[in-house]
């Protein structure tokens, strides 16, 4: 099953979450995520947080919309989006995507990033998107539908990311390794209507962007 976590970090063109949206057969909200929903005129199938940034009024709404509501303490551990990212993830998502999991705060947006990564190891399949960026990790190979405007960067999340191979690419990798802090892998571009990219140990963030 397909999810989509909502965030209550930036959005701005909300027609251009829609197609997000098509498929989802799950919806989590993040706390404050519940304005951006509400504007969208969507749902959410459960709401998760501890409320600190979620307006009276929405909550309100989402209660009498029965959607089902998990509140937890300020003071905890894992940030809302997490705690969304594991609802979807027991609830048998295969496949997340976070909106609204970037914005001003760089805290939250690179933890969000990097909740990426839990959500690799368990098997599952995670983007955060917002409207010039889409961001998800592999540590085996994967297939990149190129889009008009946008260009392709590989980072390494670990130490190196070894093996590198790359096709359809205008710059192509062979089996080569880039550590961590280089920038090697920035702002590559589509050759063809899909590209490759596989290594052989590592975990490679994959990184799709237009200005």
């Amino acid at each position: 099953m397909y999810a989509v976590v909502v965030s209550s970090g930036s959005i701005i063109d909300y027609s251009y979450y829609d197609k997000f949206f098509d498929k989802a057969g799950f919806i989590v909200c993040a706390d404050g995520g519940a304005a951006h929903l509400k504007k969208m005129g969507f749902i959410p199938d459960v709401l998760v947080g501890d409320f600190d940034s979620i307006d009276t009024e929405h909550l309100q709404y989402y209660r009498e919309k029965k959607v089902e509501i998990f509140k937890y303490p300020k003071e905890k551990n894992m940030t809302d989006t997490e705690l969304a990212v594991d609802v979807a993830i027991d609830r048998g998502c295969r496949d997340i995507v976070i909106i609204g999991g970037t914005g001003t705060r760089l805290d939250h947006m690179l933890s969000n990033i990097f909740l990426l990564k839990k959500i690799l190891d368990r098997g599952v399949i995670g983007r955060v998107v917002n409207e010039h960026n889409e961001i998800f990790l592999t540590a085996d190979s994967v297939e990149v539908v190129a889009q008009e405007g946008y260009s392709l960067t590989l980072l390494p999340l670990t130490e190196k990311v070894e093996g590198i191979t790359t096709k359809a690419l205008y710059y192509p990798l062979r089996g080569e390794t880039i550590e961590m802090g280089s920038s090697r892998g920035v702002s590559n571009k589509f050759v063809a209507d899909k590209a490759q990219i596989s290594i052989t140990s590592g975990i490679l963030a994959v990184i799709k962007s237009r200005d």
